[in-house]
């Protein structure tokens, strides 16, 4: 089909600045259906359009919408100051009437797009705006808090963060420069933040600040107080009544927040549509381009693991033409959840998630009280352990455990987000590690991870982290998934709580999502630290406000796990009852 493109559209807000917009129609009698993305990365950039996570555009117009890119406020052709998330709803909203008075558009639209630009399409769904009838948020959050800028236990996403957010400075100081402000100085500074190798810094650098002064608020609201509450879609689940097309990766940033997405949602969406139209998809992906593939340094998942074999156009016109375009003639029949599930590498269309069926079976820890390292005597197990038992080790802020794949952005060098081989970590004190026996069948561990922690540490505040990693045969450690919990926040995001030093203490923490097999002769890692960095932000121990700790003032924690019948610290796995030969397959 030919189509038209009409080019800076200005779009005309509440407070009187136009957004700059493509418009693409097909040359065909109107009206059309209106597809919305909303992007602060240029909606003239290529890589809006052959971005093999995103629907492709041509075949959106080829199927007879109208499909209409805006840059947000502040970024490329659009004036104004780029703040994130402060102006996504109301401009979301705006943009959206104008949409539907357009004598093209025949009123109806949805709303597309990955990570920021699934913000706009959070931040617009619970207002109920009549001309909005569905959203297809891809690898992003309605949550900012807990994904991407912080985590559902508390730490800061240094990596997302600092990465994220230098390149958004850039972008901003680059504008101001070609209108004449702004320091050049401030271009080299950020573009070391960007290159320079690992290190344990908190704050951000002033350079990054100055040009986008919403990263200080960040650091400045580590609670989850009314500056993220009020971005929060998460909240409003009651008051959205559109449906949402999830699409996720098992390694992506994202990930935990775009399947509590999908389940709340599910439960508390504000309409039988909203309940009913949820669909999620989640394959072998990090966020990082170049993961398109399915394919890592240390794992690779086949051809079936290409973000090609998941159909994301074909899902999206699906989904668009069920609730978008009203087509009732020819229902949406796609399965509700489609994931990859890793170790048979293979896709897998379910129910619902969480799968019916799971068994949450908890795996203990155990040994004697030298679990440090590998090669030290954890051991995971279902039964219960006989006796007590405690691990020690010292957490030193100066030299936290080094992040290796997993949910990172991995801007530094020499780094990667995936399943990436943990051996290294694990042959450090500070990494206690339980471990299965070889496994003699498969186990496959399917849904949410949690793992339930007795600790006690001699500072007031520390932070405990777990990864959920598939021991291979040939001595591959790789990571599936993990989590932190801030002690400090062990009971509450919103009123921080320091713990009495050498008092013990219950944590819970979120390790995330996966899928995976475990196939015979593999076995099932638990690792417990204090770090992971930079994924996320060291904790200083002082129980201070951690971005502003200088290293003068940093402590050691000594840290100590607790196991036994009166302290059942336990990896909880969401275990899925498979025939032997499918889970073999």
């Amino acid at each position: 089909m030919s189509f038209t493109v009409e080019v800076d559209v200005p779009v005309p807000m509440r407070d009187g600045v136009a957004l700059a917009t493509n418009v693409w129609l097909p040359e065909a009698p109107g009206p059309f259906p209106a597809l919305l993305v909303r992007t602060p990365y240029g909606k003239d950039d290529a890589g809006l359009y052959g971005n093999p996570k995103l629907p492709d555009v041509f075949a959106l117009v080829e199927a007879g919408y109208a499909v209409v890119a805006q840059d947000v406020r502040g970024t490329s052709r659009s004036p104004g100051t780029f703040v994130p998330h402060t102006h996504e709803g109301p401009d979301s909203l705006d943009t959206l009437a104008w949409l539907a008075a357009q004598p093209w558009c025949d009123g109806a639209v949805g709303m597309w797009g990955g990570s920021y630009m699934g913000f706009s399409q959070w931040q617009a769904a619970p207002h109920g705006v009549a001309a909005l009838r569905a959203i297809a948020p891809v690898m992003t959050s309605a949550d900012p808090y807990a994904a991407p800028w912080r985590s559902p236990g508390g730490a800061l996403s240094q990596d997302a963060v600092l990465t994220w957010g230098t390149l958004s400075a850039l972008r901003n100081l680059r504008r101001g420069l070609d209108d004449g402000n702004g320091d050049p100085a401030d271009a080299a500074a950020l573009l070391a933040t960007l290159t320079e190798p690992r290190s344990p810094r908190l704050a951000a650098p002033a350079a990054v600040t100055r040009s986008l002064p919403w990263l200080g608020h960040v650091l400045d609201h580590p609670d989850r107080d009314a500056f993220w509450r009020e971005v929060a879609a998460i909240d409003h689940c009651d008051r959205i009544t559109v449906p949402a097309l999830h699409i996720g990766g098992w390694y992506d940033v994202f990930v935990h927040e775009t399947v509590r997405s999908y389940t709340m949602m599910r439960r508390h969406g504000g309409s039988a549509a909203a309940r009913d139209g949820q669909r999620l998809i989640i394959g072998p992906w990090s966020h990082a381009d170049g993961t398109d593939l399915g394919t890592y340094p240390d794992r690779s998942f086949g051809l079936a693991g290409s973000i090609k074999a998941a159909g994301v156009t074909e899902a999206h016109l699906r989904f668009f033409d069920r609730w978008v375009r009203g087509r009732t003639e020819a229902p949406d029949d796609s399965p509700r959840v489609r994931i990859f599930v890793m170790g048979v590498d293979r896709w897998r269309d379910e129910p619902d998630w969480p799968l019916p069926g799971t068994r949450y079976t908890g795996f203990f820890l155990d040994g004697g009280g030298r679990a440090n390292t590998a090669a030290g005597d954890g051991v995971l197990t279902r039964a219960s352990p006989a006796g007590e038992a405690t691990d020690t080790f010292r957490y030193d802020p100066r030299d936290p455990v080094p992040s290796l794949g997993g949910t990172v952005l991995a801007a530094t060098p020499g780094t990667y987000p995936g399943p990436a081989d943990q051996s290294a970590a694990e042959a450090r004190e500070d990494v206690l590690c339980f471990t299965t026996p070889v496994l003699d069948r498969p186990v496959e561990v399917t849904g949410h991870i949690t793992l339930v922690l007795h600790i006690r540490s001699s500072t007031p505040d520390t932070d405990f982290t777990g990864k959920l990693v598939d021991v291979h045969p040939d001595g591959r450690a790789i990571l599936l998934c993990e989590g932190i919990q801030r002690v400090r926040y062990r009971e509450s995001l919103t009123e921080p709580a320091l713990l009495a030093p050498g008092t013990d203490a219950e944590l819970t923490l979120d390790l995330g999502v996966t899928a995976n097999v475990f196939r015979p002769g593999h076995r099932i890692r638990l690792e417990v630290s204090s770090s992971s960095f930079p994924r996320y932000d060291r904790n200083t121990n002082t129980g201070a406000t951690i971005a502003t700790d200088g290293e003068d003032v940093v402590a050691v924690a000594v840290n100590h796990v607790h196991h036994g019948p009166a302290h059942p610290s336990r990896l909880i796995l969401p275990v899925i009852d498979r025939p032997s030969e499918e889970s073999r397959a």
